[in-house]
């Protein structure tokens, strides 16, 4: 038989992330605010460059834009949240806005892996089909390719917020993280959280893991098609092997936070906090880098840009 207690479902949550930290919490501030504007500059800059600079309206550079503004907008959705309660222990959140934040980090969180195999797509049609490179290309062709993936992003997590949403919380109200996570959430409900637990799992597997295996698949067939032709086609080889890094990267940083609540393990909750972090911060901060610096015609505009801005007080 249930008791009262056990019949309250919290409405109210409260961020309990690094708590074995201490005093020494607040020190956090620094390494995520550092993070955080290196991020926000780096890609305002970029997504500026690719809108006032019409030579670089190409498709590959218009996706690097979309890259920018999906990086610039992760981490608003956390890190402003995580800021506050470092300094100010200000640490709770209600059910609805936990949600929401949930919703935010995961469906932007696929769509970059998307993008990365747009991005891939495009390095295909470029380089293994040149001829039909512009058809395929064209906006209105493009889109058709563009439909499926985040009609599907949008399914897995609708599905996986909707269910998590239905739970009843009455364990407790502590959230051991910084920010929503879908399982640190879920954990916390009563009863039966075996179809979470799967939706959870079916969500990244099928949508960002999915999309990792495509874009390897894809590079292959690319690095293959380079082989066979003797091109010494030195770029088109960094494109794909930089593609491929901060993918893995990206993805290994989410699948150990993922798998950290489902297989026992020895991971403390904050190493499990710290990974969880990352893998949203660490695309934000090196994306806008490595894409920026190692994409040439982005690398001369923002030269053009920095060179415009020594000489403008003259």
């Amino acid at each position: 038989m249930l008791t009262p207690v056990q019949n309250i479902s919290f409405t109210t949550f409260t961020f309990n992330g690094f708590h074995d930290l201490g005093e020494w919490r607040p020190i956090l501030t620094i390494p995520y605010l550092a993070m955080f504007l290196l991020s926000s500059c780096a890609n305002l800059t970029i997504i500026y460059l690719i809108i006032s600079q019409r030579v670089l309206h190409s498709p590959m550079c218009i996706l690097i834009g979309f890259m920018a503004v999906v990086d610039l907008s992760m981490p608003i959705f956390c890190v402003p949240n995580m800021l506050l309660s470092f300094l100010f222990n200000w640490k709770e959140i209600s059910l609805v806005g936990c949600l929401v934040q949930m919703f935010c980090i995961y469906f932007v969180g696929t769509f970059q892996s998307t993008i990365l195999l747009w991005m891939a797509l495009d390095r295909f049609f470029a380089i293994c089909r040149p001829l039909y490179y512009h058809k395929y290309m064209a906006l209105a062709n493009f889109l058709k390719f563009i439909i499926f993936p985040v009609i599907r992003n949008l399914f897995f997590i609708t599905t996986m917020v909707s269910w998590a949403g239905k739970l009843t919380f009455c364990a407790s109200n502590e959230i051991d993280h910084c920010f929503c996570e879908h399982m640190a959430l879920v954990q916390l409900g009563c009863g039966d959280i075996s179809i979470n637990n799967a939706l959870g799992l079916l969500a990244i597997f099928l949508t960002i893991t999915a999309d990792f295996i495509l874009i390897t698949i894809s590079y292959i067939i690319i690095l293959s098609s380079i082989l066979r032709s003797g091109k010494a086609c030195l770029k088109a080889v960094n494109t794909c092997i930089t593609h491929i890094i901060v993918m893995t990267v990206s993805l290994a940083f989410a699948l150990i936070a993922f798998m950290s609540y489902r297989i026992r393990n020895n991971i403390s909750p904050s190493i499990r906090v710290f990974l969880s972090t990352m893998y949203l911060l660490f695309p934000s901060c090196f994306n806008p880098i490595i894409y920026g610096v190692r994409t040439k015609e982005i690398r001369e505009q923002f030269l053009k840009f920095v060179n415009h801005l020594k000489v403008f007080p003259k």
